[in-house]
């Protein structure tokens, strides 16, 4: 990777850290391409980002952003994943160590904030934006159908008796 390169891909990762809410750095080695594949799917699905680079150049990207704190995280080999929802990443990477050895949660970032381990699993714990949006809507929703059903019950009510009065003549 020559110089300008570099300055790509730090610009590049720079501007999509800038948008991020959240961080997660983790440690990764001896990930198969087909496993490498399926988390960076998986990721994309739930709207966050993966990306491995070298440490130095995640660390020059990192300038400038809410994230300058969480530096120190990048030692060894490791990769980070990033979203504009707070809790996307965390969770899907979490979730994948989980059920994968070779990618270990080293820390991350909410905003300014730096999380270890510990402060990331119980960020993934969260529920997701979208999660949050649809309980909102149910518990706005709820009182309506509930009006709605106490306000056809009289009418219901009256159609079952004027029914049973229907019967009782016709027996």
């Amino acid at each position: 990777m020559n110089r300008t390169e570099k300055e790509t891909t730090v610009a590049a990762l720079n501007q999509a850290l800038s948008e991020a809410a959240i961080i997660v750095v983790v440690r990764q080695s001896g990930m198969s391409v087909g496993e490498s594949t399926n988390l960076r799917r998986k990721m994309r699905e739930a709207g966050a980002a993966f990306k491995v680079t070298k440490n130095t150049l995640a660390r020059l990207a990192l300038k400038g952003t809410p994230f300058e704190k969480s530096e120190d995280l990048f030692s060894g080999p490791t990769a980070i994943g990033y979203s504009a929802d707070p809790v996307a990443a965390a969770k899907v990477l979490s979730e994948f160590a989980k059920t994968n050895d070779k990618v270990q949660i080293v820390g991350g970032a909410l905003g300014t904030q730096v999380l270890d381990a510990a402060g990331v699993d119980a960020l993934a714990k969260l529920p997701s934006l979208d999660e949050l949006r649809a309980k909102i809507i149910g518990v706005i929703s709820a009182p309506a159908q509930k009006l709605a059903s106490i306000t056809q019950a009289p009418a219901g009510q009256l159609a079952r008796v004027l029914n049973a009065y229907a019967t009782k003549d016709a027996a």
